[in-house]
């Protein structure tokens, strides 16, 4: 008898169609399995109750208090004139705090029967604020004591003393799922446990039934404890094993090895370098160039700061493979990026770029761009040089991951801003070479050591972290526009000022602006945390025109977004590169690659709307001369509010990696893995990334020496389910994004 079909059978046979329908659409669940991995979020102590206090605005939160007070109000409205409308409002306690709830029209009566003051139960809506204060309207609720022996047994099915409250929709009270989960409990007992044995005993870890079962219904919280880290143990070594098969599977896979000719291009172009690489640069041109040189195909991470010169590092890792008689290609998440690099790189190599042209170097090459908007003309010229070799360099965008495109021999693969391509194009780039190309990807998002091992842990990292001489500092503030206007107006004399010396700004913006009433906009939760909610965020044409109008008249004022012609978006580049612009008001369009010396000053407006890794991405668009940077964090937040806390981190420190790191602890891992891999967010529910960072590693040793000794897992059956559960997954959120 097969025993995984019990997690396999799908959720509409055991609990009905119409519960079942809510759990796929709200929750991602379909199966038994998936049902007994949804996790309580937290526990509630029968006795011991939510901090009223601090319950979080607009969230929906389940709460076990009692009643202190019901009062019945009557009172006249439009639909009853004659005083018969009523509002039910009740008090709740914990002791820490009181909330008020409130239930109106036809919706009073059961209530106004049940919830007698003294009575206890659990209460689950969505925190709003009337009249400044706290109070839930209309909650779902569930007693928890009575006379009657129904609500005697209620107790009852919770188990014991601890209550574990569920993530949780409006569509689906905590205790509704509570009571799901109570009945597809049972099967948690043919859960087959991926775990080897000899390392599950060797770290004293529970087996996966029982893991699931005290998850659920844990009696103490030492059982919350054991589950929590048996949990956390299969989520690290199951993704670890997947990572680590790949590594081996990709370490078997030949490679052609390219070792740069002793007085090649690569010579030459060092030659002509007007200063010398940083000893970050050399280091790890270095690793790089021993991968290059052995015959299994590099899978290298380049991690470095804006501005590091990991750009430079790149190119020398290029001309070394075109010494060696192979091509390069560099793929480049936008159009505005990819024209960029080209710029930069003809513009470093000189006449090195200039292959098969008049007063091109004898030992140079051509450097071809290929892009989706490129005219018929320019495009077939440009494939052509690629298949005949005559190109050794190209950049480009997804347009060459193409069908169409074809090289002479493709021998690196360059990935600017890693987490914008998925496995799969990566993959699929990768076929462009009679044999599997070395790969070098970059990012100058900082990763923190055990994201890097999570999400890229099929390669291997160089990290750079100097800056390259002259580089200058930049300076960070936080403007307060609601408490202190005044300060708004400084900032854009602060504006005027750089103008004044010959200098130029960014003004940055969350929206474009000339959006239609966007649906998913009217939709959006208005958060109470601030006024400033009110409104839509700032848009770059509405902003762009009040400067000139007003602060910035006189100066000259361009707009640059993502919805504009690319020949457009090239131009405004162009003549702001040029210095022939003073202020360039953009959306996040500039975050990556936008390289332009001469720019000192970023003003960001609703700074609070955008992620901290972003801000600081943004920020390092200014200060890459020699005179310093400024950025200025516009705001309209409350001073105490989590915003201002995060913004004031971002003006506290221009070091990526502790940004990073707070990041991550601010908003939830599957944000940060979601946008990096397909995938991943899918397989993380329990493990903290940046927590577990012990788990992480010690599961990474674990899943290397098991698929050393056993590459196939054929002596764990159970591991292969589970793999082949996460690998689906991957697959199929990549085909959904297509």
């Amino acid at each position: 008898m097969d025993l995984v079909p019990a997690l396999e059978e799908p959720l509409k046979k055991v609990l009905g169609p119409p519960t079942a329908k809510v759990m796929a659409e709200h929750l991602g669940l379909h199966t038994v399995g998936d049902l007994l991995h949804h996790y309580p979020r937290r526990y509630e102590e029968r006795g011991q109750l939510t901090h009223l206090a601090d319950l979080p605005m607009d969230e929906h939160v389940t709460v076990v208090a009692m009643v202190a007070d019901a009062r019945l109000h009557t009172f006249a409205s439009a639909k009853a004139p004659r005083g018969k409308g009523q509002r039910l409002e009740v008090t709740i306690t914990d002791g820490s705090g009181r909330l008020q709830l409130v239930f109106f029209g036809h919706g009073v009566h059961k209530p106004h029967k049940e919830l007698l003051p003294g009575t206890r139960a659990m209460f689950a809506g969505k925190v709003s604020v009337f009249n400044r204060r706290l109070q839930l309207a209309h909650p779902a609720y569930e007693l928890l004591r009575g006379a009657d022996d129904q609500a005697a047994e209620t107790v009852e099915t919770w188990a014991g003393a601890l209550i574990p409250l569920y993530p949780a929709t409006a569509k689906l009270e905590s205790w509704k799922i509570g009571k799901a989960i109570q009945t597809v409990l049972p099967s948690a007992q043919e859960a087959i446990d991926p775990l080897p044995d000899s390392l599950r005993e060797g770290r004293g870890l529970v087996p996966l039934p029982e893991a699931l079962l005290k998850i659920h219904r844990p009696h103490t919280k030492a059982d919350i404890e054991d589950a929590r880290s048996r949990l956390k143990w299969d989520e690290a070594f199951v993704l670890q094993v997947a990572l680590a098969r790949r590594r081996h599977a990709d370490a078997q896979l030949p490679a052609v090895a390219r070792k740069p000719s002793p007085d090649g291009l690569l010579t030459a172009f060092d030659d002509r370098l007007p200063f010398t690489l940083t000893e970050g640069q050399q280091k790890v041109s270095k690793e790089i160039f021993d991968d290059l040189a052995t015959e299994h195909p590099m899978h290298r991470l380049l991690q470095g700061e804006v501005g590091s010169g990991k750009t430079m590092v790149a190119l020398r890792a290029m001309l070394a493979v075109v010494d060696a008689g192979g091509q390069a290609a560099m793929l480049a998440p936008t159009e505005v990026l990819a024209q960029q690099h080209h710029r930069s790189i003809v513009e470093m190599m000189g006449e090195l770029a200039e292959g098969g042209m008049l007063g091109g170097a004898d030992k140079a090459t051509k450097v071809v761009l290929l892009t989706g908007s490129m005219g018929a003309a320019g495009r077939r010229q440009a494939l052509l040089d690629l298949v005949t070799g005559e190109a050794g360099i190209v950049i480009g965008t997804h347009a060459l991951i193409e069908d169409k495109v074809q090289f002479h021999d493709l021998g690196l693969v360059v990935v600017d801003e890693q987490h914008r391509f998925g496995v799969e194009q990566r993959d699929a780039l990768r076929g462009k070479g009679k044999q599997p190309p070395h790969l070098l990807v970059m990012t100058a998002t900082p990763i923190p050591r055990t994201v890097a091992m999570t999400v890229f842990g099929d390669l291997e990292t160089s990290v750079l972290d100097q800056l390259p001489a002259g580089r200058s500092p930049i300076a960070s503030h936080v403007v307060p526009a609601a408490d202190k206007p005044h300060f708004l107006a400084r900032a854009w004399e602060r504006v005027r000022e750089e103008v004044g010396n010959g200098h130029q700004a960014y003004v940055v913006c969350p929206r474009i602006g000339d959006e239609e009433d966007d649906p998913k906009k009217a939709g959006k939760k208005k958060s109470p945390e601030d006024e400033a909610e009110k409104r839509p965020p700032l848009a770059v044409l509405d902003v762009a025109d009040q400067l000139a109008k007003g602060p910035l008249q006189g100066l000259k004022v361009e707009v640059l977004h993502g919805r504009m012609h690319p020949d457009d978006k090239d131009a405004v580049m162009r003549r702001f590169a040029a210095g022939e612009t003073d202020v360039l008001v953009a959306t996040t369009v500039i975050e990556v690659g936008v390289n332009v010396p001469n720019a000192t000053a970023m003003v960001i407006m609703d700074a609070d709307r955008f992620g901290v890794s972003q801000l600081h991405q943004l920020r390092g668009r200014v200060g890459r001369g020699s005179a310093a940077g400024l950025c200025l964090l516009v705001t309209e937040m409350p001073e105490a509010s989590a915003a201002r806390q995060r913004l004031n981190a971002v003006a506290a420190t221009l070091d990526g990696f502790e940004l990073s790191r707070i990041d991550l602890e601010q908003r939830r891992e599957g944000d940060v893995l979601g946008q990096a891999q397909s995938g991943a967010r899918t397989s993380l529910r329990m493990l903290a990334v940046i927590e577990d960072e012990e788990i992480i590693a010690e599961a990474r040793e674990e899943a290397v020496a098991l698929v050393a000794a056993d590459p196939e897992l054929e002596r764990l059956p159970g591991l292969r389910t589970a793999l082949d559960a996460l690998l689906d997954d991957e697959r199929e959120q990549y085909l959904e994004k297509g």
